[in-house]
């Protein structure tokens, strides 16, 4: 039997590599670079544990947990520090804090919203009043997270709510990323109760436990077991080439196998074949210093920074607060994504009041890592999985479809596996 072929050692690849093991069935995984995992990267700096990619999983969403389960680990998970949670915005030059009660912008109590300095009594009241909105139909038209946000609760929101919380994760500009694939809950809502605030009402009844998941060591952690348990053969080298049937080149040998797995950007090895992608970039910039240096009390998760307020600094975890585990009582760890590195120092002084130089400081650059779900994504996708019913054996796998974070990598990943694992029965 011709060995399956895997293209991309992320966690989409490592995970459908797995899976497939588990089954009994010939794995090689093409990786370019020398280490495995891709955007999972975990090193131990000043004795904290410091993630240069993800931190952690939606616990809503099962099939990380799933996974870790699976591979015997599950006594390393932990859970966000959810009583300490608190987010803040930056606004006018100084920290506000998010309202409590929120799923993302939408809120599932109304008396925060009422009580927080981060909104006008314009927004507050256009919040409470589209509890009485009725259910709309859509007719399948795709529309951007802004119009979804600005028929709802207004401008305001979008400046200070629905962008803010959204750019760590996307990067992207709320104009153009399609609210029915960035928010298909909020899109199902507005046609099921015409309301988002009546939406996240109801789902705030059914949720449960840390908002957020990690493993005590970090996913380099989830990396390593994947690579010790999965049963494949690695390969590190560059695709230089795909044929038809299929043959993949790599560092001049040829390797066929009847079902190609990518689970990398599929234009890296397939150019100008299925519609293009754009992707945003981002930077990691972990500062680790003494606790005696830093006066703020870093009373939660962290703080965000609007577009229109912004500089360099979107977004800043304040790491020992929101997991325990990862920093000594001795140290700060604040992770910053950025887009220059250039002046992440300067705002840190200007937003908490940091005087004192890093004990460390690790800066990693993502250039072009974070897919940008635009309005027509979802047509996209229908194109793409036309296109694939006559390109049989050919498989896609990754962040660039479905769901960007761990989770629905591994969702995807365990699904391209089952067929495969269907059509070699």
């Amino acid at each position: 039997m011709l060995p399956i072929v895997i293209v991309g050692g992320g966690i989409s690849g490592l995970a459908t590599a797995y899976y497939l093991g588990k089954a009994g069935l010939p794995v090689r995984l093409i990786e370019k670079e020398p280490k495995l995992g891709g955007f999972l990267q975990t090193e131990t700096i000043e004795g904290c544990t410091v993630e240069l990619g993800p931190d952690s999983f939606i616990n809503s969403k099962p099939w990380a947990r799933e996974l870790i389960e699976d591979l015997g680990i599950a006594d390393q998970i932990i859970g966000s520090n959810d009583h300490l949670r608190a987010t803040y915005i930056w606004k006018h030059g100084r920290f506000v804090p998010l309202p409590e009660g929120l799923t993302l912008m939408a809120p599932a109590r109304l008396g925060p919203v009422f009580r927080t300095e981060l909104l006008g009594w314009g927004s507050k009241i256009r919040m409470a009043r589209d509890y009485l909105r009725r259910p709309k139909k859509h007719d399948g038209e795709d529309f951007s997270v802004a119009a979804l946000v600005r028929r709802h609760y207004g401008e305001e929101v979008i400046d200070y709510l629905a962008e803010p919380l959204l750019a760590g994760v996307y990067g992207g500009d709320v104009n153009e990323l399609s609210a029915a694939s960035v928010l298909p809950k909020f899109v199902e809502w507005e046609r099921k109760y015409g309301s988002l605030t009546r939406g996240a009402m109801k789902d705030a009844l059914n949720s449960s436990g840390p908002l957020f998941g990690t493993l005590k060591k970090g996913f380099g952690q989830l990396v390593d077991e994947l690579v010790r348990q999965t049963k494949a053969e690695f390969i590190q080298g560059a695709v230089e080439k795909i044929e038809q049937g299929y043959r993949v080149r790599v560092s001049g040998e040829w390797i066929e196998t009847s079902n190609l797995v990518v689970a990398c950007k599929p234009e890296l090895v397939l150019p100008n074949l299925f519609p293009p992608m754009t992707y945003s970039s981002c930077t990691v910039v972990a500062l680790i210093y003494r606790r005696s240096d830093i006066a703020h009390p870093l009373n939660g998760f962290g703080f965000l920074v609007p577009k229109r307020e912004r500089k360099s600094i979107a977004a800043c975890t304040w790491v020992g607060t929101k997991f325990n585990h990862r920093v000594p009582e001795d140290r700060v760890l604040l992770r910053c994504f950025a887009s220059s590195t250039r002046d992440v120092l300067a705002e840190m002084r200007e937003k908490m009041g940091i005087t004192a130089e890093p004990l460390a400081r690790k800066d990693v650059a993502w250039p072009n890592s974070m897919p940008q779900y635009t309005v027509g994504h979802g047509d996209r996708l229908d194109l793409i999985e036309d296109m694939l019913k006559d390109l049989r054996g050919l498989h896609l796998v990754g962040n660039s479809y479905r769901g960007i974070g761990i989770p629905d990598c591994v969702r995807m990943a365990k699904q391209v596996a089952e067929k495969i694992i269907a059509t070699c029965a």
